[in-house]
């Protein structure tokens, strides 16, 4: 994607809205699977979306929590191929965390364990703060740019330039006066 013009494209953002949100469930559902499948007899959306299962008070709510974490990690990274913009990993970030909010009300009513408020936040945190992190690293990186073409617009310059020893020489070989 070119970062100079910037172009306004409701399409590419529900896109991008959409491969996000299904990226991070798809992560959410292999760690849970990881963490929480072996604990349990079967695996259902309560795991997903009810705030009841996200507890300190026993080890699987604390395989939950971790699932949520890193779940929140691997989503930054998403964010830097996805995104590609530092300035955009807040906004995405809060999108993803806020349809989540949504379909967990809709699945078992609002959230009223603070756990499951304390590990969405730092969950929000870490993915927007981790991904902007990494985009801001990607954006300065330097961009390579290598001295001699071996074809194209500038071969003739750098053929001219490069046996010139002085400079009213190197004007008059590039005017045709030399």
């Amino acid at each position: 994607m070119f970062y100079g013009a910037v172009v306004w494209d409701p399409w590419l953002i529900v896109a991008q809205i959409v491969c996000l949100q299904c990226l991070y469930y798809l992560t959410l559902g292999v760690f849970l699977f990881v963490f929480v499948g072996t604990r349990v007899s079967h695996m259902s959306l309560v795991y997903f979306f009810d705030y009841a299962t996200i507890t300190a008070s026993t080890v699987t709510g604390w395989c939950v929590i971790t699932s949520i974490l890193l779940t929140s990690v691997a989503g930054a990274g998403y964010m830097l191929y996805l995104i590609e913009r530092a300035k955009k990993c807040l906004d995405f970030s809060a999108t993803l965390y806020m349809v989540h909010l949504f379909i967990c009300i809709v699945y078992g009513g609002w959230p009223s364990s603070i756990t499951w408020w304390v590990v969405n936040g730092t969950g929000f945190a870490v993915m927007a703060l981790l991904g902007e992190y990494l985009c801001i690293r990607r954006e300065l990186r330097e961009i390579p740019i290598t001295r001699y073409r071996s074809s194209g617009p500038l071969k003739k310059f750098w053929a001219v330039t490069s046996n010139v020893t002085s400079p009213f020489r190197w004007t008059a070989e590039l005017v045709g006066d030399g």
